[in-house]
């Protein structure tokens, strides 16, 4: 398919908005208007100077294709070659962004996964505070939207996978389908087969192609900068979601137009839990490696219930040749836990991963959240909303024929303790979103009021810019993160336009977007 640029002809289609911790870590909050808090990690020291910006985009904002723009917090990825610091102080640059299956907070749909563009105009606020907030700051406009096919060309689909079977193309793995009724919407129409994409992760390749991961697979793709499938990785066997003693991709998320279809057993039995894939993904600044994290546990490694689901795996791929990527090592991350006040049976609670970012060869950024609290859910307070650090210098490789090669390749206990001579990565807090004296300066909070000024829930995304629009080589950057919306609005549009839908929460979630002010150690180039 093609992309279709905008030149402003209509609101639809070109629009402009201004609107657990480890022992390792030390975490030092300061009074110092300039220094948030600082975290050292592994003898490197990282500070949050500041919250920096924000910005917002509508709920009804639609693309220019007719639908709602959606949940594209899922991920976002800033082109580095177009992040300029102009003389009067502004940032311009190129973001893109994927939503991820569509409106599906009352069963899924057949919704073509793509990419979305946009412009960033970012003019940073010295002087706001919290008696004194200022407006948003952040300026993002939409320019395109880029539809995603199969390898022949055909739409792909946020519609549930198929509980047993898929697609399959010539040098492809089986690949997880849909097989949908009428439109897939719920409407008349032939029905069809199509690949599902419930997409996670995004990574900008250099001859203008995108890595995607997937929470279905869980998979990682590669599209042209057409939209064309190029390249499927299948993680190893032990990732992959079993049921019945075969591969299942379903999720376990039955389509809109038959929501008590059921599944049995609605958990796989190994492999990946419902929808807890590839949530994370990034590569290296020379665009060589590629890193992929799981939500959290595997099934056989703690999964899918609290708390013991804290053991995530981490896979490095060599994408030197991206037609033949190639598995190098594979490492675990020990999320976080967190006290959920709402809950008595199971407080303590893990607090899932849904984006990294690379910073060296061993650190990375990581964005580990609580779920069902923020604007338009039942509770209003965040428990931990957190871009974290983690380093793998010391972790153990545990890439193995024994851990991966089988279904039920196991590196942890069902209760999520590692098992022995396995060492995780050093995990570090680091940057608290919820900080209310931070909010305040731009008239946001965490807790309290369901007002337009509350978080959102789902924050999925990082990207990582230079503050002096080159290279960063003072170490200061400004780190941008979007909410997802999961497509939450009263006046949704889906299926060019043609298919109305209000969400049944009443609510209406804009798009926020946070830009953190952000010190790095030497040596840490997180230019991708």
């Amino acid at each position: 398919m093609r992309t279709l640029s905008c030149v402003c002809l209509a609101l639809s289609s070109c629009l402009s908005f201004t609107t657990a911790v480890p022992t390792s870590s030390k975490n030092t909050p300061q009074d110092n208007s300039n220094v948030v808090n600082q975290t050292n990690c592994n003898g490197k020291q990282y500070t949050y100077q500041q919250l920096a910006g924000y910005g917002l985009i509508p709920s009804n904002a639609r693309d220019s294709y007719g639908d709602n723009l959606g949940g594209w917090g899922s991920a976002i990825a800033i082109d580095q070659n177009t992040w300029r610091k102009l003389k009067n102080g502004t940032y311009t640059g190129t973001l893109y962004a994927i939503p991820d299956r569509g409106w599906n907070t009352q069963g899924t749909l057949n919704y073509q996964n793509r990419i979305h563009t946009f412009s960033i105009s970012f003019t940073p606020n010295t002087k706001a505070t919290a008696s004194s907030p200022s407006p948003p700051n952040l300026s993002l406009i939409y320019k395109s939207t880029l539809l995603l096919t199969d390898p022949k060309g055909n739409p792909t689909t946020g519609l549930e996978a198929d509980p047993s079977a898929g697609l399959q193309f010539n040098d492809f793995p089986l690949l997880p389908a849909a097989t949908f009724t009428g439109n897939g919407f719920g409407e008349p129409g032939p029905g069809g087969k199509a690949q599902s994409i419930d997409a996670e992760g995004l990574v900008l390749n250099r001859d203008g192609s995108y890595w995607i991961s997937d929470e279905y697979g869980p998979y990682i793709y590669r599209f042209s900068r057409s939209g064309k499938l190029l390249t499927a990785i299948q993680p190893p066997r032990a990732f992959l979601p079993t049921r019945n003693g075969s591969i299942s991709f379903s999720a376990d998320s039955p389509p809109i137009y038959d929501p008590d279809r059921t599944l049995t057993p609605s958990d796989p039995e190994s492999g990946r839990s419902n929808n807890q894939g590839l949530e994370g993904l990034t590569a290296s600044t020379d665009g060589k490696t590629l890193y992929a994290l799981t939500q959290s546990a595997l099934i056989q490694d703690g999964g899918p219930d609290n708390p013991f689901r804290r053991q995530a795996r981490l896979l490095q791929y060599s994408i030197q040749n991206p037609n033949k990527p190639k598995l190098e090592k594979e490492y675990v991350v020990t999320l976080p836990l967190y006290t959920d006040p709402t809950s008595k049976k199971t407080p303590r609670k893990v607090a899932g991963q849904s984006e990294i970012h690379y910073l060296t060869p061993t650190k990375f950024l990581i964005l580990s959240r609580d779920s069902g609290f923020g604007r338009g859910t039942e509770n209003s307070e965040s428990q931990y909303r957190h871009i974290d650090i983690f380093d793998i210098s010391s972790a153990t490789n545990i890439a193995s024929p024994s851990n991966d090669d089988v279904p039920n390749g196991s590196i942890a206990s069902d209760t999520g303790e590692l098992e022995p001579g396995v060492t995780a990565a050093t995990y570090c807090s680091f940057l608290d979103f919820n900080v209310n004296s931070e909010l305040a300066k731009f008239g946001l909070h965490n807790g309290g009021a369901q007002d337009a000024g509350l978080l959102n829930e789902k924050w999925e995304s990082i990207a990582v810019v230079a503050m002096d629009g080159k290279k960063g080589k003072d170490g200061e950057y400004f780190v941008f993160s979007v909410s997802d919306n999961d497509f939450i609005t009263q006046d949704g549009y889906l299926n060019g336009g043609k298919y109305r839908y209000k969400d049944e929460s009443g609510f209406s979630l804009d798009n926020q977007a946070l830009v953190f002010q952000v010190k790095l150690p030497k040596g840490v180039d997180p230019s991708k």
